[in-house]
């Protein structure tokens, strides 16, 4: 069994391998510099519509990879297994979470098609390249993520809210931490709002849809990133009959340099 000491120098094998031997832990932080990606699994006759949904809705979906039906392998990591080696998986059952689980090998049908999404974990390592504090994983927490008032552009049978990650940033690096993750457009972009959250149909922001509340220091804003948690809302609001997910929080780490999706 791999072992560590601080996850952030880990390369991306040797934290999946930790993830294939049962580590169940947030991936913020993890394999530092390496590129992470949501991810949604459906049957062959739903991949249309979700690979439709993410191309009209690129700044939540931006999709880095697409696997063929049945096979769970990466072309973002070469030996991966997309079914063994994310900490965490959701299943869900006619849009409704039926569990959670470390291993999803017995649950992965053979027509199943594999989306990996970009996720904004990419980008944070470019902002902490710069300084710009990011308080969830000082404080040891899963990032916040919400549910808005912003709906998708629906996409065959696919519909439903666009899903936020929020991050407090110092008041006066909002304006860097815009510049640096536009330069990203993969892994999310640009912030799609800054300021009250109240504007997106957020009441309060101790009480995250998914992820954990962060605490804010004086002077901080919120930022709010497209978050590829989208696509489980839209499971929410659309119920297909079966798709598999990343639990929020719990990414796939590939062996794509953050670098690499930099477009500056």
């Amino acid at each position: 069994m791999t072992t560590y000491d601080d996850p952030a120098t880990l390369t991306p094998a040797e934290a999946r391998a930790v993830f294939r031997a049962g580590t169940e832990r947030p991936t913020t932080g993890w394999a530092r510099g390496y590129t992470q990606t949501n991810l949604i699994a459906v049957p062959e006759d739903w991949a249309y519509d979700v690979l439709l949904f993410c191309q009209r809705n690129p700044q939540a979906c931006p999709v880095l990879d697409v696997s063929d039906p049945g096979d769970p392998g990466s072309r973002l990591a070469a030996g991966a297994d997309l079914r063994t080696d994310l900490p965490r998986y959701r299943v869900w059952q006619n849009g409704v979470l039926s569990g959670e689980v470390t291993d999803a090998g017995g649950l992965w049908r053979s027509d199943m098609v594999a989306f990996s999404i970009g996720c904004s974990f990419s980008f944070e390592s470019i902002l902490a390249a710069e300084d710009i504090p990011l308080r969830h994983i000082d404080q040891g927490r899963n990032v916040a993520m919400y549910v808005t008032n912003i709906e998708c552009e629906p996409a065959g049978r696919l519909h439903g809210p666009m899903v936020v990650s929020m991050r407090p940033i110092p008041e006066d690096r909002v304006g860097d931490a815009i510049r640096l993750t536009r330069a990203m457009p993969a892994v999310h972009g640009a912030p799609v709002h800054v300021g009250d959250p109240r504007t997106l149909g957020i009441e309060d922001l101790d009480r995250p849809g998914f992820g954990d509340p962060i605490d804010a220091e004086p002077g901080d804003v919120p930022v709010f990133w497209a978050c590829g948690v989208t696509p489980q809302a839209a499971l929410m609001a659309s119920r297909p009959p079966f798709a598999i997910t990343h639990a929020p929080g719990y990414m796939f780490i590939s062996d794509r340099l953050d670098s690499e999706y930099r477009v500056d």
